[in-house]
């Protein structure tokens, strides 16, 4: 249905009757594409009758598996080129012909990649949609119909920054429709239960507990980790324990619980990721630092409490959900760099003792 109260305000506004199919786009990594997700629920919110389409890269494409509000989705792999020139084509000439085939109406493009100017370009949709961007000029310009701002400084979350997207094409942006959504699926969910019953733990009454992430910039020491380990398990916690297959993040928790020296739970590197959303939607709580599970814990409503250093909780917190965030009052903080001066060590996440974590998951658990 036409939009009358927006086109008032802005002359460009679209008119979401005319939608019938949307490609949103976004090419990068596991919690940047899951917090896309409320997108795709705010785009069909404002136009029902639209197919929403969403590209990715293949590896991340579990963030998004199961949405309810997604039709299509469309998979590029990180890996095409080391495949060969030949090999590549023939893939990037396939996806073109697939994406041509669902002829869409609106591209909107959340990232700063050059693949969605060319993809918008080559697609000719009515409308395109991407943030401005400091390089690309005129070619990135003329890539799109609408550009929109983004706000700078982390002064704004980045599931706003999206849906700023879907505002500036004049479309409204629902509350109901700004949480992160993932959907684990039954298979997850019925392996999930089965291995939770084989260590003999209780759905909604374990708490999980995911100290790594890929940038390791962004982790707490593993002495802190292990404190608040064992303050978990004197309080009388129930705690699982959660990492990637990644060696280094094994590493970590092996070092963890070495130190901790309490019973645990280990299921560091056993789960998929739909997996890993299914077993954080039957804690109690999740406890981690800035990472995608954190994410994974907010888009399926676990009560969550997040340690941020370097990097920003203003821009990428744990979004619409219950809990804390812990950090320091370092002046410096959001730096974003790899430790302080590059050097590996973080000293806004050093400074972080586990009394205050520990009193962050009181408080949530007592709420």
């Amino acid at each position: 249905m036409p939009n009358p109260a927006a086109s008032s305000y802005l002359p460009d506004a679209i008119d979401p009757g005319l939608l019938r199919r949307a490609l949103v786009i976004k090419l990068r990594h596991h919690g940047d594409v899951l917090l896309t997700s409320p997108v795709l629920s705010a785009l069909k919110a404002a136009a029902p009758h639209c197919e929403v389409d969403a590209l990715v890269f293949a590896d991340t494409a579990p963030m998004l598996e199961g949405h309810p509000d997604l039709a299509v989705l469309h998979r590029i792999g990180r890996d095409w080129k080391k495949l060969g020139p030949l090999t590549q084509l023939g893939h990037e000439w396939a996806l073109i012909r697939t994406l041509r085939a669902r002829n869409y109406d609106l591209v909107i493009h959340l990232t700063d990649h050059p693949r969605g100017a060319w993809l918008s370009r080559l697609l000719g949709p009515r409308w395109a949609v991407a943030a401005q961007r400091s390089k690309g000029g005129k070619w990135w310009k003329k890539s799109f119909t609408h550009l929109y701002k983004p706000v700078g400084g982390g002064r704004r979350h980045t599931v706003e920054t999206h849906l700023d997207a879907l505002r500036r094409l004049g479309l409204p942006v629902p509350e109901t429709a700004r949480r992160l959504r993932m959907e684990p699926g039954p298979e997850a969910r019925e392996r999930v239960d089965a291995l939770l019953a084989s260590h003999g733990v209780e759905a909604g009454r374990f708490v999980q507990f995911h100290p790594a992430s890929r940038w390791f910039f962004k982790c707490w020491p593993v002495e802190r980790n292990a404190a608040l380990l064992r303050q978990l398990v004197e309080a009388g916690e129930q705690v699982v324990m959660t990492a990637a297959p990644d060696p280094r993040e094994q590493a970590m928790i092996d070092a963890i619980i070495r130190d901790a020296d309490v019973p645990v739970v280990n299921l560091a590197g056993q789960l998929k990721l739909r997996e890993l959303a299914a077993l954080t939607a039957r804690a109690r709580l999740f406890v981690g630092v800035d990472s995608a599970p954190m994410h994974i814990a907010a888009a399926v409503d676990t009560p969550c409490v997040a340690l941020f250093g370097p990097s920003g909780d203003r821009e990428w917190g744990p979004w619409m959900v219950r809990g804390e965030v812990v950090t320091s009052q370092h002046s410096c903080r959001p730096c974003g760099m790899d430790g302080c001066g590059n050097g590996k060590l973080s000293e806004c996440l050093v400074s972080i003792q586990a009394d205050q974590v520990m009193d962050a998951i009181r408080r949530t658990l007592a709420s």
